[in-house]
């Protein structure tokens, strides 16, 4: 079956490998599935060249034509070759300029850019948490944005305007050189000239794009920044510090876009003048050989318009040149950020987990995070099928890490985690996270709807299904009650970015629902129920009972009462496991557990001892 021609790239063709992180190489990465139509399209413009120049020699043909023939003869016998004219012009032209935009505009612009963005974002999301962790989400936002729409700009500016001129200057030269060698001579060296100019200013534009382009990323990025966080200004009443940080940012940007301007001045001015030195040189050369007996009017006249074409080119060219060379710098600016290798990357012969039950252990395990101290040290726990695992310890202690080190958020620095006694590093990441339920206590929430929200949990979850589990969250009740600015309403209202339409314990309940309906084996618990009140609290309790029947529960809680009933607790301090045991026998213990225990406040740990 024959594709429609706006389907002949197909945006969501994979990359092979990773991306190389030199230019050209890079490049060729990101147009990988595209050559055959781009090398269509290529044709196209390049015949579309050849003809636009054989229509500016046409009208020396015809002049020729016009003083060889009386005017009572002219149709006689010149008519087949004016009606040939007419019909080139009327007919043969359209059609090849018709192709040549259908490629670009319906093919191939519409097109690349998409698949260019798809392969950078895939790419991008196989990072690990840590290099999102060091950057700013907008920075990094811009830089996909960046690189797709550059790319695609030069891909188009290519096609459509440098390989159409190239044809041009071969189609003019042949032209002219027919008419005298001098004359094509001329054009040769003309060419030689115009290709030393490039030579000089195309790099130095380029290298000023990718500073500007640099400068605008890092101003996106402290801008996002300030408005994802404007809660904390408007708290703290620091606007006047944004403000000073946003014109340091744009300071910057403004020194950028001048000295890429300045570049752009001279440029624009040389090639003004080197442009109008070939309609010059050319029609002054044929109008000598015109009145020396070897040009004829005609190829005076054709001579001259083309080499007013060329000169009407030059300009033009010189500009898609220098709009190359600007989104060239942006895409080896971006390129910088976006092809650096993925640490920590799915192994070449990863296996996928596949598992209803999972045991989980920790083997002599220590992570630091890269410092010298903190960390978790040499920490050994076995977590059975179905076992419930409290983990409770001070800020800082290590409980977070483990979880992290269990997502495989972070590679261990020494020791292994195994799941069913397959290394997590040996697994493939999506799979193994797709058996792992997590609600933490910073819930994230797409501005999506309540709905979308809930089931990206579960993509395939019928409504039923969602509402059932918004019930056993304890979310149902408000959501039947959202509305959101458009006017949707319940499960179709969205709810804001991060889910700043909603409570903390609103965003912890769709959270619980999210993860209720996702039915992993292996459930985290976070803080999870940290931001509920005590019956909101009592009710997510029951019905967390419930769904952590058959599976392997690991529960991080400050709130005492929360993981007081797990089949078993440890305690971490300083990185270390310093007990271990059920809540009744740590407490008989009369150690941390029973210290903290002691000193809480309705079951919560107190600031004191959270800090200590």
């Amino acid at each position: 079956m024959i594709l429609h021609p706006a389907k002949w790239i197909n945006p969501e063709k994979r990359a092979k490998g990773p991306p190389p992180q030199t230019l050209f190489a890079f490049i060729k990465w990101c147009l990988n599935g595209t050559f055959a139509v781009l090398t269509l399209a290529a044709i196209a413009s390049i015949i579309s060249g050849i003809v636009e120049t054989f229509t500016a020699a046409l009208i020396g043909f015809i002049v020729d034509f016009l003083l060889q023939s009386s005017p009572e003869n002219l149709f006689v016998d010149k008519g087949p070759i004016l009606l040939a004219a007419i019909a080139f012009l009327f007919f043969i032209r359209p059609i090849f300029f018709f192709f040549s935009n259908y490629m670009q505009s319906i093919i191939v612009s519409p097109s690349i850019r998409s698949s260019i963005s798809i392969k950078l974002h895939r790419w991008t999301l196989g990072h690990s948490k840590s290099f999102f962790d060091n950057d700013f989400a907008g920075r990094i936002a811009q830089k996909e944005i960046q690189a797709s729409r550059a790319l695609a700009d030069v891909v188009v500016e290519l096609i459509h305007t440098v390989l159409f001129a190239l044809a041009s200057v071969v189609a003019s030269f042949v032209i002219i050189s027919l008419i005298d060698w001098r004359a094509g001579l001329i054009v040769i060296f003309w060419f030689f000239g115009f290709y030393l100019l490039m030579s000089y200013f195309m790099p130095r534009i380029k290298n000023t794009s990718s500073k500007r382009a640099s400068a605008q990323a890092e101003a996106t990025g402290q801008i996002v920044d300030t408005v994802s966080n404007i809660n904390l200004v408007k708290l703290f009443s620091n606007s006047h510090h944004e403000d000073r940080a946003a014109i340091n940012a744009f300071t910057k940007l403004k020194h950028a876009i001048v000295m890429y301007g300045q570049k752009i001045v001279w440029f624009r001015t040389c090639i003004l003048v080197y442009a109008s030195s070939i309609f010059v040189a050319v029609t002054s050369c044929t109008i000598f050989l015109w009145t020396t007996g070897i040009a004829t009017p005609g190829d005076v006249v054709a001579a001259g318009s083309v080499a007013m074409r060329l000169m009407m080119m030059a300009g033009w060219v010189s500009f898609s040149l220098m709009a190359i060379y600007t989104n060239l710098g942006e895409v080896e600016d971006a390129m910088r950020t976006l092809a650096v290798p993925q640490d920590m990357g799915d192994k070449k012969n990863a296996r996928k987990l596949l598992a209803q039950k999972a045991d989980i252990e920790f083997k002599n395990v220590s992570f630091s995070y890269g410092q010298k101290i903190s960390g978790l040290k040499d920490i050994s726990i076995s977590i059975k099928q179905g076992e419930k695992l409290g983990v409770v310890g001070a800020s800082g202690a290590g409980k977070s890490t483990l979880m992290a080190l269990l997502l495989r958020f972070y590679d261990t620095e020494e020791g292994s985690v195994l799941i069913n006694k397959n290394d997590v590093r040996d697994l493939t990441q999506e799979s193994l996270r797709h058996h792992i339920s997590v609600v933490s206590q910073e819930t994230s929430m797409f501005n999506r709807s309540a709905r979308d929200n809930i089931v990206y949990g579960r993509a395939d979850a019928a409504e039923k299904d969602i509402i059932a589990a918004a019930k056993h969250a304890g979310a149902h009740e408000f959501i039947l009650g959202l509305v959101d600015n458009e006017g949707r309403k319940g499960y179709d209202a969205f709810l804001g970015e991060r889910g700043v339409k909603l409570s903390g314990g609103q965003r912890q309940r769709i959270a619980l629902a999210r993860a209720i309906i996702k039915n992993a084996p292996i459930l985290i618990l976070d803080e999870a129920t940290s931001a509920l009140d005590s019956e909101v609290e009592s009710v997510i309790q029951q019905a967390l009972k419930k769904i952590m029947v058959g599976k392997t529960v690991f529960a991080i809680a400050h709130r005492l009462s929360t993981i007081a009933h797990m089949d078993r607790i440890i305690v971490l301090n300083e990185g270390q496991i310093i007990e271990q045991g059920t809540h009744n026998s740590l407490l008989n213990a009369n150690g941390l557990y029973a210290n903290y225990w002691n000193r809480q406040s309705g079951g919560f740990l107190s600031f004191d001892m959270a800090a200590e």
